[in-house]
């Protein structure tokens, strides 16, 4: 279905096996020993991508799905899906999607990444998928529903899906069950996905939450804030901004005893959404995107210990008509860093165009590539753009036969 909204794709951390059985040490556990190892690895053959119908208006009864997709250039069925898996209930929201296990969980022999994590944003379900008894062909593996998670851990809206070298799985949360603005996280048992709590102490939950990642090298993890969900829930409206309903921290968390320790204020409204650590374990570097600001934060370890961010990408904003509101932001909603910690690429949603950045030095990011895949100025459109810092003329539009 042309119309679903794609999130996050899911593929197997570092690389897949060539034996297809979700390892690539063939005897050493999940995933590979290093990022570069994982580089110079098999290139995947297949992805799982969340499909959303939720919210767009079109077959408004019709479930999510997710749907795996070829792509082996010596296949018959290269760059088609040739499966989909419907979700049990409608209105779910699929979205970040994440592995029961993966180079976190490298050695350990008795680990396999053979379940696929889908928690829902609209109905706070989480589903669990069986990719391992045929990657082909997914199928439903268990359900945690939301009454579960509101119980045991007081949070709802999960987002982002890690696993952990621990053998659990960690899940961030965007608020509590009544629509409250609440930055928890839910661990899961990675065996039995059963419920176990949280995992930051009590009382210790960030005052919104969305994304995180974690580098245990220096005993830190980091979330970002996006919002009040009882208010963006229904959709964005203009005049929630200046109340505090949208994010603008970057929280630091001490990795071991789970506590929150600082907090990094990155403007009001800034909206801190996708958070990237460096691959190299050893790097104290990442970035961070402020969506409403069409911003990009490089965040890290100064020498007195503590953390700080510098903002070193922003994406002006277009003077328009025919839209919500006279300018348009970039809308920065996802990213990802190249294994090499050589490039980092980053999605605009709403100007429609993937930038690559050279991040060789991530105080001072490079634009190096830029490709046009949609968004809401192509010409022909119901937006005219009046005042643009960066084009001369707005992109053709993208037409996918």
């Amino acid at each position: 279905m042309p119309w679903a909204h794609i999130d996050n794709i899911g593929i197997q951390n570092y690389g897949i096996c060539k034996d297809g059985t979700g390892d690539c040490g063939c005897g050493t556990g999940p995933g590979y020993a290093t990022p570069l190892d994982a580089m110079n690895g098999p290139r995947e053959r297949i992805i799982y991508v969340p499909c959303i119908l939720t919210g767009t208006g079109i077959g408004t009864q019709e479930p999510d799905y997710l749907a795996t997709v070829d792509v082996d250039p010596e296949s018959p069925t290269y760059c088609q899906v040739i499966h989909r898996l419907p979700m049990p209930y409608v209105n779910d929201e699929l979205h970040h999607s994440g592995w029961n296990a993966c180079s976190s969980c490298f050695g350990d022999t008795t680990k396999k990444r053979n379940r696929l994590v889908l928690p829902c944003l609209g109905s706070s379900r989480i589903y669990v998928v069986d990719t391992g008894t045929d990657q082909r062909a997914p199928r439903l593996y268990a359900v945690i529903e939301p009454r579960e998670v509101f119980q045991k851990c007081d949070l709802a809206f999960p987002h982002t899906s890690h696993c952990l070298g621990s053998g659990e799985i960690m899940i961030s949360a965007i608020g509590d069950p009544r629509g409250n603005a609440k930055g928890g996280f839910v661990l899961l048992d990675a065996e039995t996905f059963e419920v176990k709590g949280n995992w930051e102490r009590p009382t210790q939950a960030a005052p919104q939450g969305y994304d995180f990642w974690y580098q245990p090298r220096h005993n830190v993890m980091m979330s970002t804030e996006w919002g009040v969900p009882k208010f963006f829930v229904t959709g964005f409206n203009p005049a929630d901004l200046g109340k505090g309903r949208y994010g603008r921290r970057l929280n630091v968390w001490d990795w071991t005893t789970h506590c929150l320790l600082q907090s990094i204020d990155l403007g009001e409204d800034s909206g801190p959404f996708e958070i990237r650590f460096l691959h190299n374990p050893d790097a104290a570097h990442g970035m961070v995107l402020c969506t409403f600001k069409g911003a990009v934060f490089h965040f890290y370890k100064t020498q007195d210990g503590c953390w700080t961010a510098d903002k070193v990408i922003e994406i002006p904003s277009k003077k328009v008509s025919g839209w919500l509101l006279p300018e348009m932001p970039a809308f920065n909603t996802d990213m990802l860093i190249s294994l090499d910690d050589r490039f980092m690429y980053m999605s605009n949603f709403i100007h429609g165009d993937v930038r690559q950045y050279d991040i060789t030095n991530p105080f001072s990011p490079r634009l190096v590539g830029q490709v046009w895949v949609g968004g809401s100025i192509p010409k022909g459109g119901v937006v005219t753009v009046l005042e643009d810092q960066e084009l001369d003329g707005q992109p053709d539009p993208v037409l996918i036969q």
